[in-house]
């Protein structure tokens, strides 16, 4: 059985709000054969249950050799192609298991003390002027001062790394893609330079030991593996704090509640992430094989993408989806993934998330919208929903 779908559902109004979108798709079928913005076949899973069991189905690969007609993702060079979301069985679990010692919730938590005293620092800048874009002057430094200071990546670099992930998926110009791609490519080789002649106790230096020493990964690999790191560690807890931040703003006697009692913070972030989930749909994935899912069939090297909000909103799995809930203590929600590819940064993350609202809660009970709401702009994505800005009084 084959579910035709409009060329491309994802129009402008999509962007700052996919959810009506999902919630269409989702009713009429729980596969469709649709077009991404930019013209691309692909096959898009709309239902909970079978987007968690496609997030861990081996039959869906990653690795771009499975790939045939349809989106494949960025062009990027080999030295940044070779990363975790493009590898498949045993090269992804040799991989992923070096990289995943530094992520484990016992290192995330000792490194609570220090998220907490950069967010604190952030809001002192905030409080002196009385107004910011929450999304330039808090939600992207934190994550990137925090990733930062673990992979030993200089302050003067780290702005320019963010800049140049983001083009990457809302260029701003044609070639822009081409462009930013080739400025990280040589500021990773520049860091890994630097940090082989002179190491340091960070993350690119282990690695980097690994690489020369221990023989345990490619140069193409540990390249890749600290752009993996620095972008997904920055992307989705910056965009979950600004569209969280607005969740509070429209609901201050919430916001006032977990300000009374922060022990109420991790559950409210649980809901944040089910609710707002930054990365809309998974990244793309390839049929090894001729496969059936929600039974409709799926050809050999078609492209597959798993809709991460439209479960996280489906109502065969959770109740009132469409109401954000604080309170929501069964929330099996998949901003994190699911299975073998199940995100290694998730305990970092609720540290870092916990911590910001802890402290923007506490440090600015005043805060209000500096412009009407509807004035806000989204990223123009139909991968990731994100606030391009958020001006707010303090």
């Amino acid at each position: 059985m084959t579910i035709e779908s409009p060329a491309t559902p994802f129009d402008h109004q999509h962007f700052a709000n996919p959810d009506p979108t999902f919630a269409r798709l989702r009713e009429e079928g729980p596969v469709h054969r649709i077009q991404t913005p930019d013209g691309y076949p692909i096959w898009l899973v709309t239902r909970e249950a079978d987007v968690r069991a496609a997030l861990a189905d081996p039959r869906l690969a990653l690795g771009k050799a499975h790939a045939g007609d349809g989106y494949t993702g960025f062009s990027l060079p080999p030295a940044l192609d070779a990363n975790l979301l493009n590898r498949d069985g045993a090269d992804h679990i040799r991989l992923r298991k070096l990289a995943a010692a530094p992520f484990s919730a016992r290192r995330a938590e000792a490194l609570r003390e220090r998220v907490h005293t950069i967010a604190d620092e952030l809001a002192d800048a905030i409080a002196e002027r009385g107004n910011a874009d929450l999304i330039a002057e808090f939600a992207l430094p934190l994550p990137l001062s925090v990733v930062g200071e673990l992979l030993g990546i200089p302050d003067a670099d780290r702005r320019s790394f963010a800049e140049w992930t983001s083009s990457l998926l809302t260029p701003a110009h044609r070639g822009q893609v081409a462009e930013s791609v080739r400025e990280i490519h040589h500021l990773l080789l520049r860091l890994i330079e630097s940090r082989r002649a002179e190491p340091g106790d960070d993350l690119l230096s282990a690695w980097i030991t690994a690489r020369d020493e221990a023989d345990r990964l490619s140069e193409d690999e540990l390249i890749s593996l600290a752009f993996l790191v620095l972008w997904a560690g920055i992307e989705n807890v910056t965009h979950v704090i600004g569209h969280g931040t607005l969740l509070l703003l429209r609901e201050p006697e919430t916001a006032r509640a977990l300000r009374d009692d922060p022990a109420g913070l991790a559950t409210a972030v649980e809901e944040m992430l089910r609710y707002t989930v930054p990365p809309v749909v998974s990244i793309r994935r390839f049929a090894r094989a001729e496969l059936e899912i929600g039974g409709v069939t799926i050809p050999a090297g078609h492209t597959v993408m798993l809709g991460l909000a439209s479960a996280n909103r489906d109502p065969a799995r959770f109740t009132d989806p469409e109401r954000f809930d604080p309170a929501r203590t069964e929330n099996p929600h998949l901003a994190f993934g699911h299975g073998p590819h199940y995100c290694l940064g998730a305990p970092l993350a609720r540290i870092e998330l916990t911590t910001a609202f802890d402290v923007l809660l506490r440090r600015f009970p005043a805060l209000a919208l500096a412009v009407p709401e509807a004035d806000l702009r989204w990223r123009p994505s139909f991968r990731m929903r994100a606030l391009v800005e958020l001006p707010v009084t303090v």
